[in-house]
């Protein structure tokens, strides 16, 4: 394995930065770094055979805009944190990657999240019962369990448990199976944690010798499904991550303010900052 990135396809809340009828400072802002559409990643990489590979982390609404920002030409697999709409809506959009590649795209989620989304989705699939013969995504459905580590084109990702609020939902920790070529600076081992208000003692012993995190951080203010400033920095302080970049912020962090505040290693994420 070789050329391992983690791009942040998106870095915003649910409403997105600017939200819509906002005239506050950060949503007026010239900072192209408060320009934040909603949170998922992508992680791309050369797999030992040589093929170019890309796993995506959820498919939010933007996944269109997001995908054409970064070039992105293949989906080789998408795993689900949970089925929130922010997270989710952007399904449809990988019907282009279908085309592209001739192939089917294996998604991955645990059972409440598959429920949701062939509930969101049944023209996808249901598609025997459309009306009409039309355009859809073709994706093969795969279950998780939580702990339970899955392997693709020499990544092992392993999902783990986190609270959104009351609502169970997973992150993922990404390692490689083999070395990483040593002219790569990877990102690896890496976790994704967004819409994370508090992390189960289960969960704890996976964060351990991460070199990236990625990590949910809302705002300055309390908030019942998502971590604050304070809490997110004390959070990414015990889990002791080489790096650890803040997610899924919302219009009340400025940038260049809140990142200047940050502690040594931890910085405030960007749309399209490559890890």
């Amino acid at each position: 394995m070789r050329d391992v990135e983690c791009i942040v396809l998106g870095s915003g809340t649910s409403a997105g930065v600017p939200a819509i009828g906002c005239t506050c400072e950060v949503c007026r802002s010239e900072d192209p770094r408060d320009v934040r559409t909603r949170t998922s990643g992508a992680i791309r990489f050369t797999d030992a055979e040589g093929q170019s590979r890309t796993i995506l982390v959820d498919t939010s609404p933007d996944l269109r805009q997001q995908a054409l920002r970064e070039g992105l030409d293949r989906c080789d697999g998408i795993v689900f944190t949970h089925h929130h709409v922010d997270h989710l809506f952007g399904l449809d959009e990988v019907r282009r990657f279908n085309a592209v590649m001739k192939a089917p795209i294996d998604v991955y989620a645990e059972e409440r999240t598959l429920v949701n989304i062939h509930r969101v989705y049944p023209h996808i699939f249901e598609a025997e019962k459309n009306i009409n013969p039309s355009f859809v995504a073709t994706l093969l459905p795969h279950q998780l369990n939580c702990f339970d580590p899955i392997h693709l084109h020499g990544l092992r990702i392993t999902p783990l448990r986190f609270l959104h609020g009351r609502l169970p939902i997973l992150g993922y920790r990404f390692d490689a199976e083999d070395p990483v070529d040593s002219g790569t600076d990877s990102p690896l081992p890496m976790a994704w944690c967004t819409d994370v208000s508090a992390i189960p003692p289960e969960t704890w012993p996976h964060l351990v010798g991460l070199k990236t995190l990625f990590l949910d951080m809302l705002r300055r203010r309390s908030h019942p499904t998502h971590m604050t400033l304070q809490e997110a920095v004390s959070t990414a302080s015990r889990i002791e991550a080489e790096q650890t970049w803040f997610i899924h912020m919302a219009h009340e962090i400025s940038h260049a303010q809140v990142d200047a505040e940050l502690p040594p290693g931890m910085g405030l994420a960007w749309d399209g900052l490559r890890a």
